[in-house]
């Protein structure tokens, strides 16, 4: 997984008035947890642009003025309600041997079937979340929807390998084929060369 650098400096004061100060000169106040204890400490703004305004996951390094720095994960992130401007940030800190859960986007690859025939393709997760050491987190995860039928879906479990752990159900369906007015009714046993019966015609 790629990652991002954001330069800081430590909080001398973490008290409201400090803090509106910090705003008002276009730093964020954040937090790193995970540790030994919690790191306060401020970035400008602008340093979360690519972390922050992207649909893709990355972990983070935090690069502090004292010399000291974090690997680290965003975990939480707070948003003016009026001006939509970022007013805080916190991080998790991440080890190499300690697994982490993040959640990571789904990029949907492939021309399904169902699609072509006049179904409508329902991405019903857009993220999964899995549990992994940080050098095994994915980019994103890729999904192939090319063998979806009208009526098809696709379910986790058809996902699943050993570089990561997926905290849903096995249940949990990915995206699926829904069937819309102008559908073409899809007979799987005319294509094999099979004659279909009525039954087997309505059935699919």
């Amino acid at each position: 997984m790629k990652s991002i650098t954001i330069n800081g400096s430590l909080r001398e004061s973490v008290g409201k008035k400090a803090t509106k100060a910090l705003r008002n000169a276009g730093q964020v106040p954040c937090v790193l947890y995970g540790g030994d204890k919690p790191v306060h400490f401020t970035a400008d703004e602008l340093a979360f642009s690519k972390l922050v305004y992207t649909p893709n996951a990355h972990t983070v390094v935090i690069t502090l003025a004292s010399g000291e720095s974090f690997n680290a994960i965003m975990q939480d992130i707070q948003f003016h309600p009026v001006t939509d401007k970022i007013i805080h940030v916190d991080f998790y800190q991440t080890f190499d041997d300690k697994e982490i859960s993040m959640d990571i986007p789904v990029s949907f690859i492939g021309s399904s079937r169902g699609v072509k025939n006049g179904g409508v393709l329902r991405k019903n997760k857009r993220s999964l979340r899995v549990k992994a050491l940080p050098a095994n987190l994915p980019d994103f995860i890729e999904v192939d929807i090319t063998p979806l039928k009208i009526g098809g879906k696709l379910y986790i479990t058809t996902l699943e390998n050993e570089a990561y752990k997926f905290m849903h159900p096995d249940n949990t369906v990915v995206c699926q084929v829904r069937r819309s007015r102008a559908a073409i009714i899809e007979d799987d046993d005319e294509e094999e060369g099979a004659e279909a019966t009525p039954e087997a015609t309505t059935e699919a």
